[in-house]
């Protein structure tokens, strides 16, 4: 608007300044007497004396913010013009589609989420690592690895930081934590497998029996969920604006069920699975799903797998050699985490290895590593 303060030619200029722009605007910030609903800062508004173009964006643009930013939702009610920003264009231009809020949000409770998890393991005194993403054997086994050339020989990009963990308790650290990178050989186009991805890790040791270390893992999660509730409302909102969720439940403490209990709460609702078989994953959305509608929860653990599913690593039930001491963790049917307690005995982890087709000469500085002394322990990845 043309003032005292702004010539007619000032705000021509402004006005053919390209979207996305980045300008230095001088002025003076004044509130305002109602809200301005458009905007991020509602209360007050800016009286521009002075501009500058700092650096000017291309005139065409390869999408709009504005349409990057729409929630599905508002495309299928019609709500404001029908332009959706197809994946391809996003990915190719991922710079501009960054600066959508959601965006913008996401990468800011991706932090949260990483300092929350910090926070609680480091009260419990928990102590950080860094481990080696180029190893000499496939940590986790199978073929789901990505091998390298490693000068004259072969090596493999770290499936997890496990072995390490393991190693780490060895040592008398008792309880660590990882965060890095995690790689996995999985060509998949679903939301669930991700080739790259960073992964937060921890590894504790216990005392009497593994759930010590489950109870710690759920109530670090329940920290989480509060924290994010507690110091990222805002980053929440405007995700839920372009991606409308309903509100996160969980119990305090966590809800623990053996695999068992899950198994007749799907056969009560008609699935056929055998006691010994893996969940497939629409059998774990809707196990999510029942579990919602019977305990008001969104976040559970589902305890004692079937030893048969599971790494050779992992501690079998001595209550019940056909399970083990290893479980998952679930968010609205979809796991987060699996863990177990580790075999720490060298001799049954050599055997456990051997049957799952494992080289013992590429793991021999792993099993050797609890020959000199090793307490229980257990981690999730």
């Amino acid at each position: 608007m043309v003032s005292a303060s702004v010539s007619k030619q000032m705000v021509k200029f402004l006005s053919n300044v390209t979207k996305e722009s980045l300008l230095d605007v001088q002025g003076v910030v004044r509130k305002t007497d109602q809200k301005i609903v458009s905007c991020s800062q509602q209360e007050v508004e800016l009286h521009v004396e002075q501009a500058f173009v700092v650096s000017a964006a291309e005139p065409v643009l390869p999408l709009q913010i504005e349409d990057a930013a729409r929630s599905e939702s508002s495309l299928e009610e019609g709500d404001g013009p029908s332009i959706r920003v197809n994946q391809d264009t996003r990915l190719d231009n991922r710079v501009l589609d960054l600066r959508t809020p959601a965006n913008q949000a996401i990468f800011r409770i991706q932090m949260g989420v990483c300092e929350l998890f910090r926070q609680a393991l480091q009260r419990q005194g928990f102590v950080e690592i860094n481990t080696p993403k180029i190893i000499a054997v496939a940590s986790e086994g199978g073929a789901n690895v990505f091998e390298v050339t490693y000068f004259k020989n072969s090596a493999y990009l770290a499936q997890s930081p496990q072995l390490y963990k393991q190693m780490a308790i060895a040592a008398d650290f008792e309880k660590v934590y990882t965060i890095g990178a995690v790689f996995r050989a999985e060509d998949s186009n679903t939301h669930r497998h991700l080739t790259e991805f960073v992964g937060l890790d921890l590894e504790m040791a216990f005392h009497y029996h593994y759930h010590e270390v489950v109870d710690v893992i759920g109530q670090m999660f329940n920290a989480i969920f509060r924290g994010l509730a507690d110091q990222y409302s805002e980053e929440i909102a405007a995700v839920n604006k372009q991606y409308p969720a309903e509100p996160f439940q969980f119990l305090d403490p966590p809800l623990r069920l053996e695999f068992k209990e899950g198994v007749a709460m799907l056969r009560e609702a008609g699935v056929e699975t055998g006691d010994e078989e893996d969940l497939s994953t629409p059998n774990e959305k809707l196990l999510g799903k029942l579990v919602k509608a019977k305990y008001c929860t969104d976040f559970y653990i589902l305890d004692k797998f079937p030893l048969a599913v599971r790494p050779f690593y992992t501690m079998p039930d001595p209550q019940d050699p056909r399970y083990s001491n290893s479980y998952d963790m679930f968010m609205r049917g979809e796991e987060i985490i699996s863990g177990a307690q580790r075999i720490h005995d060298p001799k049954l982890l050599a055997e456990r290895a051997a049957l799952h087709n494992v080289s013992l000469d590429k793991i021999k500085p792993y099993v050797d590593s609890f020959r000199y002394g090793c307490p229980p322990h257990r981690p999730p990845p």
